[in-house]
């Protein structure tokens, strides 16, 4: 059975997309559509897992949610073993903060901000926090970066797909010029053939210039 991305246009379930396209690993998409009016994703997602997020990978019908479970599953078991730094370096232990920085910190802020701006005059007591903390976040990131490019030793590897999405959220907030490490390295990035390959096949990505007008 060929390995399954359940991707959800204009969702982090891009960067699945292209660490796959980097690996060359055949893999299968099911496309989910958000909802044109609430942006919400489809009830086909729910179908698959109660909470009807993506990304979800399906393999020899084993369904994995949440995209750093993904991506180390993926490189543990589909040939992407050169991304993830040998157990016994310093290299492995930046590589598990980040994996778990992209979704368990920089995340909170940017979902704040998206659900909070939906109020409009209700949220915005809350807006110069939430804004405190992006710019907490991006800073760190900016500040973190090698100068190779990379977060973790000087070549691609699982943190920077992971952290791909939060970088591509702040440069989409306007953020090239307060950080302009994190500019060069989202520029990189989209510009890479197999990140190319998967954006052609992923469709809808709000974060990419060629889509975003």
């Amino acid at each position: 059975m060929s390995l399954i991305v359940h991707h959800l246009n204009n969702s982090r379930s891009q960067r699945i997309l292209w660490l796959l396209e980097e690996i060359g690993r055949p893999y299968e998409i099911r496309h989910h559509q958000r909802d044109a009016e609430t942006n919400l994703a489809p009830p086909s997602l729910t179908s698959l897992h109660p909470l009807g997020k993506a990304p979800m990978i399906e393999d020899n019908g084993r369904m994995i949610i949440e995209s750093g479970a993904n991506v180390e599953y993926i490189c543990a078991h589909h040939g992407g073993d050169q991304f993830v730094p040998p157990r016994d370096t310093d290299d492995y232990i930046q590589h598990l903060e980040w994996l778990h920085f992209a979704e368990g910190s920089a995340m909170t802020p940017i979902l704040l901000n998206l659900y909070v701006g939906r109020l409009e005059d209700a949220g915005a007591p809350l807006m110069p926090r939430i804004n405190e903390q992006l710019a907490s976040h991006f800073s760190f990131m900016e500040s973190q970066l090698h100068p190779s490019g990379h977060f973790v030793g000087d070549s691609l590897s699982a943190a920077d797909f992971m952290l791909s999405f939060p970088a591509e959220v702040a440069m989409a907030q306007g953020g090239a010029e307060a950080y302009p490490k994190l500019a060069k390295f989202v520029e990189w990035l989209q510009a890479r053939p197999a990140y190319q390959r998967g954006l052609e096949k992923g469709g809808d990505y709000n974060f990419a210039p060629s889509q975003n007008g």
